[in-house]
């Protein structure tokens, strides 16, 4: 499972023109699933994200998680985090989930931010065409996956 998280001012999903979800000041998480991904990887990429400390602390100083400054989350879907670059110039999506498998673990994702938060989590429709709109605070922008724990 692949997380590309941004620290962001403003962020929105529309699907049709419609607001679907928007939040101040906090993390737009792109989640990407992978056929492999479990329970395990959800607990630790949870776990993970919400207390990453790139919320600048009174000296401006990238000291704060996300906890500390009550900040909202916006999760969006994105199965071409999964993406295979090695070979030519088409990507691979063979790793990502297929979609069943992809929606019982977004949404168990979902549930675990909520969970560990304390607060809703406004996302995006699984499979939509969304557009997202975001003002990166920074920018900061971090990408985290589950099978690379460095």
């Amino acid at each position: 499972m692949r997380v590309l998280i941004q620290r962001v001012i403003r962020a929105e999903i529309k699907v049709e023109k419609k607001v679907v979800g928007k939040i101040l000041n906090g993390m737009l998480i792109l989640v990407g699933i992978e056929e492999t991904d479990n329970i395990e990887d959800i607990k630790w990429l949870v776990n993970k994200t919400i207390n990453l400390r790139i919320f600048n602390d009174i000296d401006g100083v990238m000291n704060l998680s996300l906890k500390e400054v009550e900040g909202e989350i916006l999760l969006v879907s994105q199965f071409t985090l999964m993406a295979s670059t090695k070979k030519g110039n088409r990507p691979s999506y063979i790793r990502a989930a297929n979609n069943e498998n992809a929606i019982l673990l977004y949404d168990k994702f979902k549930e675990e931010l909520e969970i560990l938060t304390g607060k809703h989590v406004e996302s995006g429709i699984f499979g939509a065409d969304m557009k997202v709109s975001l003002i990166n605070d920074g920018p900061v922008t971090i990408l985290i996956d589950s099978k690379n724990r460095e």
